[in-house]
């Protein structure tokens, strides 16, 4: 069996290191590459990144033991901490961290070529991204559930604590306000969409009522009766449009902030149990399930990836993203690769729902890779379409224009026509992967000629795909004021106390719901890139202190080298990208412009300033510790 098992492996291993010469021109250069070879590719390196590098990771560096008693178990307040199904939490924690990053930054990206975001995808997910968040979910569970920021504070110290919790606040309300953009950008307008997700709410609150009221524990059974109501939402969402109901459900985009502020903010009030995990968990089949129906749709089609390797913009000047290839476009697939966000997750609900940690691996670091996967799907359809409608589509540029580019537009019309709306023009990721997504879906066989359905399907799809990231990072948010408030005021400490988490829950989602109002694609998404990008790298740079304090110094590398990869990308898209938001500034005519684009000057300079402030206070402490003139304290909890 051993041999079989060995033999299985060295063939996966093949396959691999084929397929990726393959998508990397070394075989066949002048050829155009089948979309095939990049879904092989993806499927392997990830199987064996899990099959090895995880198991590794669990059993030698954080030595994971069903023995620990974990705080959900201990601390079970049914609000806050509750021990959750596995399976159930998979799903929740893969649709809290699955949000905006791995479907509009590939597509945002390809304007670089296809090859850059493919090797950050798949390289970056396995060997960063899954590290990054199996370290801090294992950092979290040993002390009680407690946050990014806590554990930061409480094992570095008050200085670089106090910045990194600063940082992280600024931090999450950015991404918050990056995330809800694409919502807004997706569900504007779209009745659909709107109506359909609108339905998954009192589905929600019925699982969750069910599983841990009417039937408790009767896992299957509250998924059959959730994905059969759901199915049953996204098909009665198609009468929507031209009802008595439309006016109900077609939504500014003014209506949208407004309701998404609702909605995150009822989220982040109510009990875990009661709508967000099971919201989550019922997403996640409508997520895992349409990506492998692309999946299938990539093998029945077939299709040749038309964008080339690299284009003429990796040296900047780009119609999408105006900057070079380093720093932006790892900015740009923020989640796809690695995300902050993530950190916040598994610090906030993933880890006061666990029930043991031997589900630390499957759920920190498979996750991720099937965030990973994501990525790779969206990269697919944004790299499918012809290069000169692609642009066309995210850009406002004329036709001449880009042709005068290199890029003459082909298909546009029929594309618009295909799908029943006007594509051309419509900037900002998500249309031009709906377009793309709907391609591949209508070319499944025995679903030819539903091109129109599948591209409000799959509007539909990125909203709520990215509305279970908004409602699980604001209740983490809420998380983290009430710590931050509580040493002003130790009531907001109190995990029950109601007026509390309220007073916290509407600070937090009043802040994104303005960066929201008042931002756009523009503005919001290079800032949340950065943002985000730059808490994953104070939160490795937290995991290799965790890990030499552990006494493992010799594996410390498996979060220092990506840790120093994210410090000097990061870093750099801000110094950068401040001087683009002053210059934007002086150059508006309109003086509310003019404030917001200063807004967003100093607050990516005050995050960078912050995790600056909070990277020089652990290499000193790293200093103290590796010198023996600091005992090494550990403030894990854990029975």
């Amino acid at each position: 069996m051993k041999l079989f098992s060995k033999m299985l492996w060295l063939i996966i291993s093949l396959i691999a290191a084929i397929s990726i010469a393959v998508v990397a021109g070394a075989v066949n250069p002048e050829e155009k590459i089948n979309a095939l070879w990049i879904v092989i590719a993806a499927v392997c390196f990830y199987s064996i990144s899990y099959r090895f590098y995880s198991a590794f990771i669990a059993s030698k560096v954080l030595m994971l033991d069903s023995k620990h008693i974990t705080p959900a178990c201990r601390l079970n307040d049914g609000v806050d901490f509750h021990p959750t199904n596995s399976v159930v939490l998979f799903g929740h924690h893969f649709a809290a961290i699955a949000g905006a990053g791995p479907l509009i930054g590939p597509m945002l990206a390809a304007q670089f070529g296809y090859l850059p975001g493919f090797l950050w995808i798949l390289i970056g997910a396995a060997l960063a991204g899954a590290v990054h968040d199996m370290v801090i979910l294992t950092a979290s569970v040993r002390r009680n559930g407690r946050s990014l920021a806590q554990i930061t504070r409480d094992e570095i110290g008050p200085v670089g604590g106090v910045a990194a919790s600063l940082a992280i606040f600024f931090i999450i309300i950015v991404a918050l306000a990056g995330l809800g953009l694409a919502v807004v950008n997706a569900l504007t307008k779209s009745p659909w969409g709107t109506f359909t997700i609108a339905l998954t709410i009192p589905i929600a609150f019925l699982m969750g009522f069910y599983l841990y009221r009417l039937r408790p524990g009767k896992v299957g059974e509250v998924s059959v009766i959730g994905v059969i109501l759901l199915f049953m939402a996204v098909f009665t969402g198609h009468y929507i449009p031209g009802s008595f109901l439309e006016p109900w459900f077609n939504l500014s985009r003014n209506s949208l902030i407004i309701s998404m502020a609702i909605y995150g903010f009822i989220a982040s009030v109510l009990p875990v149990w009661m709508l967000l995990c099971p919201r989550d968990y019922l997403s996640t089949y409508m997520k895992i399930g349409t990506i492998i129906l692309l999946a299938v749709g990539v093998i029945a089609m077939a299709p040749v990836i038309q964008m080339p390797p690299v284009t003429r913009f990796v040296s900047g000047g780009g119609p999408i993203i105006p900057g070079t290839l380093f720093p932006f476009m790892f900015i740009t697939i923020a989640c796809g690769a690695i995300s902050g966000f993530h950190g916040l997750i598994s610090s906030g609900t993933t880890p006061k729902m666990i029930v043991s940690e031997t589900a630390i691996r499957p759920i920190g670091y498979g996750a991720m890779l099937m965030e990973g996967f994501v990525s790779i799907m969206a990269l697919i359809a944004a790299t499918i379409l012809i290069p000169g409608d692609y642009f066309a589509i995210n850009t406002q540029l004329t036709s001449d224009a880009l042709a005068g580019l290199g890029f003459p537009v082909d298909k546009i019309k029929e594309l618009s026509a295909m799908v029943g709306v006007n594509v051309e023009g419509r900037p900002g990721g998500a249309v031009s992967l709906a377009v793309g997504m709907s391609t591949i879906l209508s070319n499944i066989p025995g679903l030819k000629g539903l091109m129109a359905y599948w591209y409000n399907f799959a509007l539909m799809f990125e909203a709520l795909f990215i509305l279970t990231t908004v409602d699980t990072g604001t209740r983490v948010a809420r998380f983290f004021v009430q710590e931050i408030g509580g040493h002003i005021y130790k009531p907001l400490l109190r995990s029950r106390w109601m007026p509390g988490i309220i007073l916290t829950s509407f600070l937090v989602v009043a802040a994104w719901s303005y960066l929201i109002y008042s931002g756009n694609v523009s503005t919001i998404w290079p800032m949340f890139g950065v943002a985000n990008q730059l808490l994953s790298a104070i939160a490795l740079s937290v995991g290799t202190t965790l890990i030499i304090k552990s006494g493992k110094l010799k594996y410390a590398w498996i979060t220092f080298i990506p840790m120093c990869f994210m410090f000097a990308t990061t870093l750099t898209a801000a110094w950068q990208l401040v001087f683009i938001f002053r210059s934007k500034a002086m150059q508006a005519a309109i003086p509310t412009d003019a404030f917001n684009f200063n807004l967003d000057a100093v607050l990516v300079s005050l995050m960078a300033i912050l995790a600056l402030i909070s990277l020089v206070d652990i290499l000193y402490k790293w200093y103290m510790y590796l010198s023996g003139r600091k005992a090494m304290k550990s403030s894990e909890v854990y029975a």
